[in-house]
């Protein structure tokens, strides 16, 4: 193993190449927008913060240019009269790729005050104008840059306050106790399935991520109170945007890391028209990992997986914007079975072959339209596809392989919609629309049940279902300092007639320019997840049908102060109350509220909408932005998650962990010139995960797992911590950049436990932990 790391590592290094003493010089350019309408602005000044002899003035498509400015951190300022100031800090220009950027600015109601918005749009604030609670950016600088991290926005969103990330193996995003299922993904305001490798029908999560860094530019992060555009989410929604490739000039990319051998290609499609394309493709490094020795969390078997994204942007000068994406990843992997690796024990201690492959995509087309500076529309359409295989035997010497679970799920949704904004002036706007999805289901599964020898047919369904969606906002601002959205969404699911009218409502008062206060609360609804509606009685009756939607009342209070420009704290406090959650029509500890973490939901058939549950705690986040090469982020939160399942006995969620404390830092050190040196660390804390004791007697005399359901997440496991640390690399060269990093991850090689596992026939209870000490290895060259 050290020897296979050491090549690995002799090979990166020996990629630095030395340039001259050239003081390098890259372009900065973007364009300028209003915040309310989104329409271009013009006669904006546009400078290099430290540098006044290099400006630019936006023209009449917003447009500015801002030439040979230095490589290193740059920010930028962008002001006019009757506009706040934007500041946007550090930047980061490299000699290879051209920085191309947006900003947004806000108008002043009172046109004489000065008001300034330091980053631009601070961190703190979502780009989505309407999210003023429980919201903020991330950016890809910040993926690179935080250790831990794997490049992954979801393993960088669980740093946030309110965010449990205490499972190395895959990226759910759990908030506030909530399940990870109740998380909606989008992407340039189109609702995409889970974008993970090995992802499973209704789930967020997965072991790897389809979503490519490179690709995406600042998006937005709200874990609860979410504005009127928002719909069929109980947790918190990622909202994604993918950035458009260059369009003046070709530009490329090379990458090896933990998520794979990767090339990119962006550039202009026609000069005149401003037309560009983007395109990267990803393939598994996983094989070449394990063959160095290392482990990667699943035992014995090597996952490979393959992506893709692009998107083409297609301006015209009468007929608005056109904009194509898509995304979509391939995954498969082979568990055989095997005595000495116990990853995924059967319940009935038989040694079972696996075969599991998944197929996941979305392709959308959005149509932007001034109808004139104040009034837009956009109209989407898009279709997205998911398709998983699972294939299970049972294996025994000397005789042939006995299926045991055979699950074939397809699904494939066609969505088309439209989104209206008006900004009536600087104190009001209005946004409404709709989303119509058409969803046409495709689902087989059988099973030997536990205590059994044949197979069982539990899903069976070719049908079509749809969920259309509506939603209204106005958003006011009573004056430079006070500001409000009030909103309604709508639903109507018609698969069983059930729908839902959800009333949103938040406000923000800026009690001095570097305070505010906020306040959020709006109802919320999800449907269960799909295969839940199809699953067979052992009389064939789909018995869960009829589920009406899962409900969540939100309400949140935050305070906000920034105690100069690059030091901020942020407190929230929060209460969720959840009811109709679905539990078994039979008295039992369970709910659907503990599900949504794994690769599959419960079997249960007979559930009725007669659950509850809640969540409150208080979260903090202190955090100074990089300044001087240095930055830290502290986030803290502790928090209560109960549900009562049928038989009316409160207990902590599987999620309940009561605390989430995260520690981040770094620094980044100038090397000369052309190259800078980064340390970077990250310290993980966690309570640990509540878990359902085994029923040993029970067990040994049914001979399959039994769980003492009476005691159902009593017992807890250690707390979780981790520590990471970093180093990083970057060298500028004349026409290319380098960037390598090796992240450590768990340095001190702490086990964390996964999960136990319990052998019916010896009695044996076995330990599963999560990923060790890990060296992610990552290099980038971009030309």
């Amino acid at each position: 193993m050290k020897k296979g790391l050491l090549a690995v590592l002799l090979f990166c290094l020996g990629g630095i190449v030395t340039a001259q003493d050239i003081n390098y010089r890259q372009t900065i350019r973007g364009t300028v927008v209003d915040e309310q309408s989104g329409n271009v602005l013009s006669n904006i000044t546009v400078t290099i913060e430290g540098i006044p002899t290099i400006a630019s003035i936006t023209d009449s498509t917003g447009a500015f240019k801002l030439l040979r400015v230095p490589i290193a951190r740059q920010t930028i300022i962008a002001s006019n009269i009757g506009y706040e100031m934007a500041i946007i800090q550090h930047i980061e220009v490299t000699s290879s790729k051209e920085v191309v950027i947006e900003i947004r600015l806000k108008e002043k109601i009172k046109k004489l005050d000065e008001v300034i918005v330091n980053s631009g749009r601070p961190k703190n604030r979502a780009l989505n104008d309407a999210a003023l609670v429980s919201a903020r950016q991330l950016s890809v600088d910040e993926a690179f840059r935080y250790s831990g991290t794997r490049n992954d926005p979801s393993r960088m969103a669980q740093n946030f306050a309110g965010v449990s990330g205490t499972n190395d193996a895959r990226n759910d995003i759990i908030i506030r106790g909530n399940s990870p299922s109740g998380v909606l993904w989008r992407m340039d305001g189109i609702d995409i399935p889970n974008p993970n490798h090995y992802s499973t029908l209704g789930s967020t999560g997965g072991p790897v991520t389809i979503l490519n860094t490179n690709t995406l530019k600042s998006s937005d992060f709200i874990t609860s109170a979410f504005p009127a555009q928002y719909g069929n989410a109980l947790a918190g929604v990622f909202d994604l945007r993918m950035r458009n490739g260059n369009n003046e000039k070709y530009e490329f990319l090379g990458q090896m890391g933990f998520n794979g051998f990767e090339v990119g290609a962006e550039g202009p499609l026609n000069m005149e028209t401003k037309s560009s394309f983007l395109v990267n493709y990803r393939y598994s490094l996983v094989a070449a990992i394990q063959a160095v020795g290392l482990s990667v969390g699943t035992g014995n078997s090597t996952p490979y997986y393959q992506d893709a994204s692009f998107k083409i942007n297609m301006p015209t000068k009468k007929a608005g914007t056109f904009s194509w994406f898509g995304l979509g990843g391939e995954s498969h992997i082979n568990f055989p079975a095997d005595e000495e690796d116990n990853l995924y024990a059967s319940n009935d201690g038989t040694l079972r072959d696996r075969k599991f492959k998944s197929l996941t995509g979305v392709t959308g087309l959005t149509h932007t339209y001034f109808f004139n500076p104040g009034t837009s529309g956009k109209a989407i359409v898009a279709v997205s596809g998911f398709k998983s295989k699972y294939d299970e035997q049972i294996v025994e010497a000397n005789k042939p392989g006995k299926p045991s679970n055979n699950t074939n799920y397809q699904q494939v949704k066609y969505s088309a919609g439209y989104t209206f904004n008006k900004k009536f002036n600087a104190k009001n706007q209005f946004t409404a629309g709709f989303v119509a999805d058409m969803t046409r289901l495709t689902l087989n599964k059988e099973f030997i049940r536990d205590g059994d020898s044949t197979l069982t047919r539990f899903v069976d369904i070719n049908k079509s279902t749809s969920l259309l969606k509506a939603f209204t906002n106005l958003g006011h601002r009573f004056s430079d300092r006070l500001s409000s959205n009030l909103g309604i969404y709508y639903q109507f699911f018609t698969l069983n007639n059930t729908w839902s009218i959800e009333p949103r409502w938040n406000i923000k008062y800026q009690l001095k320019p570097n305070q505010s206060i906020s306040f959020g609360t709006g109802l919320h609804s999800q449907t269960q997840p799909l295969e839940v509606y199809f699953y067979q009685s052992p009389g064939g009756a789909l018995t869960n049908k009829d589920l009406d939607l899962v409900k969540s009342l939100h309400g949140v209070l935050g305070y906000d102060i920034s105690f100069s420009r690059y030091l901020r704290l942020k407190a929230e406090v929060y209460g969720q109350y959840i009811y109709d959650a679905a539990v078994e029509r039979t008295r039992s500890s369970f709910s659907m509220l503990n599900a949504g973490a794994d690769f599959y939901f419960p079997d249960k058939t007979n559930l009725v909408n007669d659950g509850n549950g809640y969540n409150y705690g208080a979260e903090l986040t202190l955090e100074r932005f990089l300044n001087k090469g240095f930055y830290w982020l502290v986030t803290a939160s502790v928090f209560e998650s109960k549900y009562r399942g049928s038989d009316e006995i409160w207990r902590s969620t599987a999620f309940n962990t009561h605390f989430v404390t995260n520690i981040l830092g770094g620094k980044e050190f100038k090397v000369g010139s052309k190259s800078a040196l980064g340390i970077d660390t990250k310290l993980a804390f966690a309570g640990g995960q509540p878990y359902t004791p085994f029923d040993l007697d029970a067990s040994e005399t049914v001979g399959y797992v039994k769980f003492k359901e009476d005691e159902a997440y009593s017992l807890r496991h250690n707390a979780y911590w981790r520590w990471d640390f970093k180093f990083s690399f970057i060298k500028n060269g004349k026409r290319a950049t380098q960037k390598w990093y090796v992240d450590f991850q768990n340095v001190t090689n702490n086990r964390n436990i996964y999960l136990q596992t319990l052998n019916p026939k010896t009695g044996g209870i076995g330990r599963i932990d999560q990923i060790g000490f890990f060296p992610n290895i990552n290099y980038q060259i971009t030309f």
